[in-house]
């Protein structure tokens, strides 16, 4: 079975960078901008067909794609090319990609859930004897976990993850009978229970009917709450508590998704925790595309506002062609880095 997940993850990453280039494609079109190619895959073309203005291409490698606009990178007379587009209209059709990857992750997990009968919820069902939390001043038996320290939290695993980062005084917010209830500075750390070798809360989490209402905000909130995990990842790489060794590229992915379907108790299981991940994959690439990165969309919007300013400013129009070589060599950059990854990807599968 396993290359029967190692296809299925080739196609899920397939269709994620096709389903962002679509997004700059469909809006760029929506926008009167000509689109000259619109290609999933890089490296030598598989199929090829002209229809109208667009050639439509699909090519070997599934490590990319492209979705070529006229005077994308460079001055053009043609009135409908990328740059003689209205500032809006360039930074929609930057940021479309990105919102079709998180819309799409958010539509996988929705439906996932769609056979849901109920979902675990941050909601305490009871306290455990002997728990010192639970008291007509403090927690109570139907609170649900808003916040602590400011984080939302939207799963159970969240409450224990966000107490363990804190330093056993908390500011918490519950939401008991529709209303928030706030308590500052509450005093919180694990204690042993009988019958129990780790020390605990003392907290026991209900469920909640999954209603069609219930099934669309529990969707939102796994997208954020993957969302936060990226930032969480970043923050460790830019901290050096992680490393460019601890990176996954393509390779490592189909690695992971085909290692994840293996995994599973059954094919049925197999089958959604790899679309799970692909859900998560999606989030990541909708907000790592959007970092303010030369050759990521994030940053070429980032340089078409600076060069937005400074044409307001000196009341000269820059020459696109300087922001290409700056688009180019970050390309370079990040395609050296791929690299790097796929390297250590292959390293990882080697080695077992």
């Amino acid at each position: 079975m396993t290359i029967v997940y190692i296809l299925l993850a080739i196609l899920i990453f397939g269709v994620l960078i096709g389903i962002h280039e679509f997004g700059h494609f469909i809006v760029a079109k929506a926008c009167g901008v000509k689109v000259e190619e619109f290609a999933v895959g890089m490296g030598p073309a598989l199929f090829k067909k002209q229809k109208g203005e667009t050639l439509y291409s699909l090519r070997l490698l599934p490590i990319g794609g492209y979705c070529a606009m006229a005077g994308e990178d460079e001055s053009s007379e043609d009135p409908r090319a990328f740059t003689n587009a209205a500032i809006w209209k360039r930074i929609l059709i930057l940021c479309a990609g990105s919102a079709m990857n998180f819309l799409l992750g958010f539509l996988i997990v929705l439906i996932l859930y769609a056979s849901a009968a109920a979902f675990h919820a941050p909601i305490l069902s009871g306290f455990m004897e002997g728990c010192p939390y639970e008291s007509a001043e403090g927690l109570q038996v139907g609170d649900r976990f808003y916040t602590i320290d400011g984080h939302r939290i939207y799963e159970t695993y969240d409450v224990g993850d966000f107490l363990s980062q804190g330093d056993g005084v908390y500011d918490i917010v519950v939401i008991r009978d529709g209303k928030k209830v706030s308590f500052r500075d509450f005093a919180m750390e694990p204690v042993e229970y009988e019958g129990y070798e780790n020390k605990m809360y003392g907290f026991y989490f209900g469920t909640e009917e999954a209603t069609p209402l219930v099934k669309l905000r529990r969707s939102w909130e796994s997208c954020m709450g993957f969302g936060r995990m990226v930032w969480q990842g970043l923050r460790q790489l830019v901290t050096g508590k992680v490393g460019v060794k601890d990176m996954s590229g393509p390779v490592g992915i189909v690695n992971l998704m085909a290692e994840t379907g293996e995994q599973a108790a059954s094919t049925v299981d197999a089958v959604y925790n790899i679309l799970y991940l692909g859900a998560f994959i999606a989030v990541n690439l909708s907000i790592m595309n959007m970092l303010p990165i030369p050759a990521l969309d994030g940053g070429r919007v980032f340089l078409l506002l600076v060069s937005t300013g400074v044409e307001a400013v000196t009341r000269k129009k820059l020459d696109p062609k300087y922001e290409g070589m700056i688009h180019a060599a970050g390309m370079v950059l990040l395609l050296g880095l791929m690299a790097v990854v796929m390297f250590n990807d292959i390293l990882r599968i080697v080695k077992g």
